[in-house]
């Protein structure tokens, strides 16, 4: 049996090579284009407002210019031509499959059935004969037929009987598929033939160095490349290092916006002519007399840079947290493309100033997220997040001499009457205004500290250079509730995970990540879900944001951070109900760390920090008691003391008056080696609380 091998654009395995490459390539991106985020901005729902602010228009469309960023217009361009070159190869595999020369098949040609025998066979094939006999059949023109190809059709007809009736015939189409024996077949490899033609081997392997010695390196370093480019905190490496050279361990506030702007990202949104273009005007408008959160310091800041990217990043920021209305659609627009940019890098800042350890930029860089997210100067009034509040509503709320802001949680302890009194007015608010920020003041996530204590599992004392538990227990009361109902004290307090769940036990994830509760005098298992809180309220912000709350110890004398900060987002009871009302549950916050290594107390300043609203922060004083080992071992000793013996009249009392017998204990090593096995219980005591006291610092 020969073999051609013939290089042809028409070839049968072609069309299976290309969709299974293509498929490669083009199902596992759909999947990730196609599978639900797990991101915590697309998993949270919203707090109910229809509130629009100045320029809603602007601010949505730089929302829908993030979101096609984000998708990667050139991952979907190539699922589009992946699918094109996958339907385009199955339609090739099914004309070829139509094209394809079938199997010999004797019964087809003759057109009888495989039960029929033999004899039944040789009749009709003389009917046959008798119809398409050369002598006795003649062409029809009108199927432009000739002579040959009724010769031919007579001796295929002659092959297929012989081969079902002739013995050796037979055998060849048994052994080889064909009455004539082995056949010669042709494979097409689909290689166009300019390939494998003389004089053009130069330019195959010219497009070949191209493809692997150019094309693929590049590809694979620029992929590299771009991996390096950026830090864990998703911000260039550069800009990192512009950050780093900005810090300093006093910065704070609008110092911490004019290190943000050294962000190599703002070269991205401002290229060319865009880091000139209307820097002047906007320089104007934000230097103004009119914005007064800006000090004389600050201004001077602004004039003296020299990069004119720099320049307007920065103008452009403070434009945004000052709500300056600039008088240019184009220059809006990139003061709210801008913020987003910067909420990004605070990230880089904070990691900053978390490696100094110094407290005042690290509140600093929380402080900065706040103000970025809801568009108001860092020490303005809080009020500001409310739909509606102005500069002028501020004030007649707050009074004209006042000397502290008011808190959301302030304005909305005031009576209703009062409250109204001092908002809604001529150059206030209206009836429809102020609905609209009462209804939003009371969807705010403000979570208060209820206790906090310090406590080692399976410990009643807390010794040196143990592994401590902060234990932050608190509840989410939106301001203006009433009827807050009183803390269960039980819910405050703390019981240690199953002995058995080493994950818990490490402090990687909660105790089994599950609930018990009796059911029908059965205990049920139910598994914890966890609650995210609704997205931060942020009507001027170009982006999605989930609130985060940051839990860290601080030393107030040295104005130091003692423990670096825990990071919660989601949390294990419900936040609401069905009907979207507060559930007041008590929400359990841990966190983990050393304790010194010396005998004593410390004390820490506490702080809570909500990364997306302005006043919803906690800080209080926490004392950490490190008592010597030896009262641990003293407590242990007398546990085991207090315990009787069963077989003791200490134990048969207790067993008369508890109704139950007193468990037995541990025997000493030297009893036990005389007996097989000894019959142990370990005493598994509860959970006791430090004895810590909290108090709110004002």
């Amino acid at each position: 049996m020969s073999s051609d091998y013939t290089y042809d654009e028409q070839g049968q395995f072609f069309p299976f090579f290309i969709l299974t490459l293509s498929g490669l390539v083009t199902l596992p991106l759909t999947y990730n284009l196609l599978r639900p985020s797990k991101e915590l901005e697309n998993t949270a729902s919203r707090i109910k407002s229809d509130f629009k602010p100045e320029h809603a228009d602007l601010v949505e469309a730089q929302k829908r210019k993030r979101l096609r960023k984000e998708r990667r217009i050139k991952r979907i361009a190539t699922v589009v031509v992946g699918y094109a070159v996958m339907a385009w190869m199955v339609y090739l595999i099914l004309v070829t499959a139509r094209t394809t020369a079938k199997l010999y098949d004797p019964y087809d040609i003759l057109g009888v059935s495989r039960s029929a025998d033999e004899r039944a066979i040789s009749r009709h094939y003389k009917r046959l004969s008798l119809v398409y006999h050369p002598d006795k059949i003649r062409p029809d023109p009108a199927k432009n037929e000739t002579i040959e190809m009724l010769n031919e059709r007579f001796v295929e007809l002659t092959k297929a009987y012989k081969a079902l009736t002739d013995e050796e015939i037979r055998n060849n189409y048994l052994q080889y598929g064909h009455p004539d024996g082995k056949q010669s077949f042709s494979i097409g490899i689909a290689l166009p033939k300019l390939i494998v033609m003389d004089g053009n081997g130069k330019y195959v392997l010219l497009v070949y160095g191209a493809l692997l010695g150019v094309l693929l390196p590049y590809i694979v370093g620029k992929w590299w490349y771009g991996t390096q480019r950026y830090t864990k905190e998703r911000v260039l490496v550069a800009s990192a290092g512009n950050i780093f050279r900005e810090y300093k361990d006093d910065l704070s506030d609008n110092g911490i916006m004019n290190a943000l702007s050294s962000g190599e990202e703002f070269k991205e949104i401002l290229k060319g002519a865009k880091a000139e273009s209307g820097l002047a005007k906007l320089e104007k408008k934000v230097l103004a007399e009119e914005t007064s959160f800006l000090s004389a310091k600050d201004r001077e800041t602004l004039k003296n840079l020299d990069s004119d990217t720099r320049r307007k990043a920065l103008a452009l920021l403070w434009a945004y947290i000052g709500r300056v209305d600039l008088g240019d659609s184009t220059l809006n627009a990139e003061k709210y493309e801008a913020a987003p940019v910067a909420l990004s890098l605070t990230e880089a800042f904070t990691a900053i100033s978390l490696a100094f350890g110094n407290l005042r930029p690290i509140i600093g860089a929380y402080k900065a997220s706040q103000s970025l997210i809801q568009a108001v100067p860092a020490n303005a009034s809080p009020l500001l997040q409310l739909p509606n509040f102005t500069d002028a509503v501020v004030k007649s709320v707050e009074g004209e001499d006042a000397k502290n802001h008011f808190t959301v949680q302030t304005f909305m302890k005031l009576p209703e009457s009062e409250r109204r009194i001092r908002s809604i007015g001529a150059g206030l608010l209206s009836e429809k205004q102020y609905a609209e920020a009462i209804s939003v003041a009371q969807q705010l996530p403000v979570l208060e500290v209820s206790k906090a204590f310090f406590k080692v599992m399976g410990e009643k004392v807390i010794t040196p250079s143990s592994l401590v538990q902060l234990v932050v227990k608190a509840r989410f009361i939106p301001p203006g509730c009433t009827s807050i109902p009183a803390v269960n004290e039980l819910d405050l307090e703390d019981i240690d995970p199953d002995d058995d769940d080493l994950d818990a036990l490490m402090g990687r994830k909660p105790a089994k990540n599950r609930t018990t509760k009796i059911v029908d005098g059965k205990t049920v298992e139910a598994k914890i879900e966890k609650v995210q809180p609704p997205l931060a309220h942020a009507p001027y912000l170009a982006r999605d944001h989930s609130p985060r709350w940051h839990i860290f110890l601080a030393d107030a004398k040295q104005g130091k951070m003692a423990v670096p900060p825990f990071t919660f987002t989601t949390f294990d009871k419900p936040i609401l109900d069905e009907a979207g009302k507060p559930t007041f549950n008590v929400q359990t916050l841990k966190m983990q760390f050393q304790a010194p290594p010396q005998v004593g107390d410390y004390t820490f300043v506490m702080h809570m920090i909500c990364d997306s609203y302005l006043g919803l922060d906690n800080k209080m004083e926490i004392t950490l008691h490190i008592d010597d080992p030896a009262k641990a071992a003293a407590l242990e000793e007398e546990d085991d003391i207090s315990e009787p013996d069963e077989d003791s009249i200490a134990g048969q009392m207790q067993a008369l008056k508890t109704g139950q017998a007193p468990k037995k204990k541990a025997r000493k090593a030297s009893d036990s080696s005389s007996e097989e096995e000894s019959d142990t219980d370990g005493d598994a005591g509860d959970t006791s609380d430090t004895n810590t006291e909290t108090e709110d610092e004002d």
